[in-house]
């Protein structure tokens, strides 16, 4: 498992990836160097009401002592930008199912987001604006802190700078930081929303582009891991709203196809002489009329070719799988097969499964829909 809970806030569960985890040490080393406190502390000492002496800094076991602080203070921050998004969404009735803080900072997972431009314009600008809000509080730490304790004033002063840079940073219009989101916004003020989220997903790979050539030519691994991301996210989400907009109206009732079943009592060579007349890969397994699993391809896989007659099919078939309602919205669907990374869901209705929906279902429904025109305008 590659995340954690650490904690609640707001009823909403607080997470660390496992990357954050391994990251988080080396940070604290990065940060307690001594290269990092003198380019930070000629910045802090520029703006704090009083002077931290430098050589303090580094004597003794101080700079760890920074480092650690400073690592842990700066994700803190994070969680407190993400929380501005939930708050924000809260107030529009948008649940936040979890945040995540992760290598790259935060990420608030929302129920939605809102199509509405006002509200997305909104729910986007909480985050800076909570991160500036913090940068402020810090800064009235500064007069707080006597000169007799630097270490704690550099901290403060550190995070000062951090939370107006995460702001800053998160301004960007490089969707989909919160930039990217607020250019969107305004975009769909006079573009369909689709549109609107194409342009500002090319505006975000144009960004991922600039990361990506910063990082080769300074050799910096952080960038480049922030290129990809913009650029995967930022395409990511693009092709999320045009597969939305093509599932507009549409529950998994429209999108289930009539899939071909075997029974669950069937021999793995049964069911691959099956595969063969037939050229499919996916049936649904049913006992008594009931749909109990799933056979594919990877079913078949599971057992040697010599051995298959002494298999029956219930005992490779998959069980696993999510469950979604016949009514429920197509996209959601799909949603959910995503975030499972799984290729089907057990359908069910009034309590009872019914089918399987796959995800070669909704490429049937896509193309039918693509090709009768049902498409987002250029």
């Amino acid at each position: 498992m590659r995340k954690f809970t650490v904690g609640r806030v707001w009823d909403i569960p607080i997470r660390i990836d496992l990357s954050l985890v391994v990251f988080l040490p080396i940070l604290a080393w990065l940060l307690g160097t001594e290269a990092q406190i003198d380019a930070y502390a000629s910045i802090v000492n520029a703006v704090a009401p009083q002077t931290f002496a430098t050589q303090v800094l580094h004597a003794g076991s101080n700079p760890w002592i920074i480092g650690i602080a400073a690592a842990v203070g700066i994700f803190v921050s994070v969680a407190l930008h993400e929380l501005g998004h939930a708050y924000a969404g809260a107030k529009y009735g948008i649940k936040t199912e979890s945040i995540t803080l992760w290598l790259l900072g935060g990420l608030a997972s929302l129920k939605s987001i809102p199509r509405d431009p006002e509200k997305e314009f909104v729910i986007a600008l909480a985050g800076p604006i909570t991160s500036v809000l913090v940068a402020a509080v810090c800064y009235a730490g500064l007069y707080a802190v006597p000169a007799s304790l630097p270490v704690v004033g550099f901290v403060v002063g550190w995070l000062t700078i951090s939370n107006a840079l995460l702001a800053g940073f998160n301004l960007l219009p490089a969707f989909p930081m919160d930039g990217g989101r607020v250019l969107r916004a305004f975009l769909a003020r006079s573009q369909p929303y689709a549109v609107a989220t194409r342009t500002a997903a090319r505006v975000g790979v144009a960004f991922a582009v600039a990361f990506a050539l910063f990082g080769i030519l300074y050799f910096s691994p952080m960038f480049l891991l922030l290129a990809w991301f913009v650029y995967s996210a930022a395409t990511g989400e693009s092709r999320m709203v045009l597969l939305d907009d093509l599932l507009e109206g549409l529950t998994v009732e429209d999108v289930l196809d009539d899939t071909p079943t075997i029974d669950a009592t069937e021999s793995v060579q049964s069911f691959a002489d099956r595969m063969l007349a037939d050229r499919r890969t996916e049936y649904a397994v049913t006992r008594d009329g009931d749909v109990v699993g799933l056979a594919t391809m990877q079913s078949l896989k599971q057992v040697r070719e010599v051995e298959r007659d002494a298999y029956r099919v219930d005992e490779v078939m998959r069980t696993d799988l999510p469950v979604v309602q016949r009514d429920a919205d197509a996209f959601e669907a799909l949603a959910a097969l995503n975030e499972r990374n799984v290729g089907a869901a057990f359908v069910e209705h009034e309590g009872e499964r019914v089918g399987v929906v796959t995800r070669s279902d909704y490429a049937s429904i896509l193309q039918a829909r693509q090709a009768f025109g049902v498409t987002v305008p250029a």
